[in-house]
Protein backbone atom coordinates (compact mmCIF):
# COMPACT_ATOMS: atom_id res chain seq x y z
CA UNK A 1 0.00 0.00 0.00
CA UNK A 2 1.41 3.38 -1.00
CA UNK A 3 0.94 6.19 1.51
CA UNK A 4 0.97 9.70 0.12
CA UNK A 5 3.36 12.25 1.56
CA UNK A 6 0.38 14.25 2.80
CA UNK A 7 -1.09 11.24 4.61
CA UNK A 8 2.25 10.41 6.19
CA UNK A 9 2.67 13.99 7.28
CA UNK A 10 -0.87 14.14 8.62
CA UNK A 11 -0.23 11.09 10.77
CA UNK A 12 2.73 12.75 12.43
CA UNK A 13 1.09 16.00 13.48
CA UNK A 14 -1.67 17.01 15.84
CA UNK A 15 -5.22 16.80 14.54
CA UNK A 16 -5.68 20.58 14.43
CA UNK A 17 -2.53 20.98 12.36
CA UNK A 18 -3.61 18.19 10.03
CA UNK A 19 -7.00 19.88 9.62
CA UNK A 20 -5.28 23.16 8.82
CA UNK A 21 -3.07 21.43 6.26
CA UNK A 22 -6.08 19.75 4.68
CA UNK A 23 -7.88 23.07 4.42
CA UNK A 24 -4.80 24.76 2.95
CA UNK A 25 -4.44 22.02 0.33
CA UNK A 26 -8.05 22.53 -0.73
CA UNK A 27 -7.43 26.21 -1.56
CA UNK A 28 -7.13 27.34 -5.18
CA UNK A 29 -3.54 27.35 -6.45
CA UNK A 30 -3.21 31.15 -6.28
CA UNK A 31 -4.32 31.17 -2.64
CA UNK A 32 -1.92 28.30 -1.80
CA UNK A 33 0.93 30.22 -3.42
CA UNK A 34 0.10 33.32 -1.39
CA UNK A 35 -0.09 31.23 1.78
CA UNK A 36 3.27 29.60 1.03
CA UNK A 37 4.83 33.00 0.41
CA UNK A 38 3.51 34.33 3.72
CA UNK A 39 4.63 31.24 5.66
CA UNK A 40 8.11 31.28 4.14
CA UNK A 41 8.42 34.98 4.82
CA UNK A 42 7.53 34.33 8.47
CA UNK A 43 10.55 32.00 8.74
CA UNK A 44 13.03 34.69 7.76
CA UNK A 45 14.44 35.84 11.05
CA UNK A 46 17.21 37.88 9.46
CA UNK A 47 16.42 40.33 6.71
CA UNK A 48 19.14 41.07 4.22
CA UNK A 49 18.84 44.83 3.67
CA UNK A 50 20.36 44.57 0.21
CA UNK A 51 18.18 41.69 -0.98
CA UNK A 52 15.11 43.75 -1.77
CA UNK A 53 17.09 46.22 -3.85
CA UNK A 54 18.97 43.40 -5.57
CA UNK A 55 15.64 41.81 -6.56
CA UNK A 56 14.36 45.15 -7.84
CA UNK A 57 17.43 45.49 -10.04
CA UNK A 58 17.05 41.90 -11.27
CA UNK A 59 13.39 42.50 -12.13
CA UNK A 60 14.27 45.72 -13.96
CA UNK A 61 16.97 43.88 -15.91
CA UNK A 62 14.59 41.10 -16.91
CA UNK A 63 11.83 43.51 -17.93
CA UNK A 64 14.37 45.42 -20.00
CA UNK A 65 15.42 42.18 -21.73
CA UNK A 66 11.77 41.50 -22.55
CA UNK A 67 11.18 45.03 -23.79
CA UNK A 68 14.32 44.94 -25.95
CA UNK A 69 13.43 41.56 -27.43
CA UNK A 70 16.58 39.98 -26.01
CA UNK A 71 14.55 37.10 -24.56
CA UNK A 72 11.63 35.20 -25.96
CA UNK A 73 8.57 34.70 -23.77
CA UNK A 74 6.72 31.42 -23.93
CA UNK A 75 3.29 30.46 -22.63
CA UNK A 76 3.20 28.57 -19.32
CA UNK A 77 1.45 25.60 -20.93
CA UNK A 78 4.30 25.29 -23.44
CA UNK A 79 6.96 25.73 -20.75
CA UNK A 80 5.33 23.12 -18.50
CA UNK A 81 5.05 20.63 -21.39
CA UNK A 82 8.73 21.17 -22.29
CA UNK A 83 9.83 20.78 -18.67
CA UNK A 84 7.88 17.54 -18.24
CA UNK A 85 9.35 16.22 -21.48
CA UNK A 86 12.87 16.97 -20.24
CA UNK A 87 12.19 15.25 -16.93
CA UNK A 88 10.93 12.11 -18.69
CA UNK A 89 14.24 11.55 -20.52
Amino acid sequence: MVVSAHAAYNGAVKADTAKLLSEALSLPSEARAALIDTLLESLDSEIDPGAQEAWRQEIRRRVQEIDNGAVKLIAWDDARRDLWARLQH
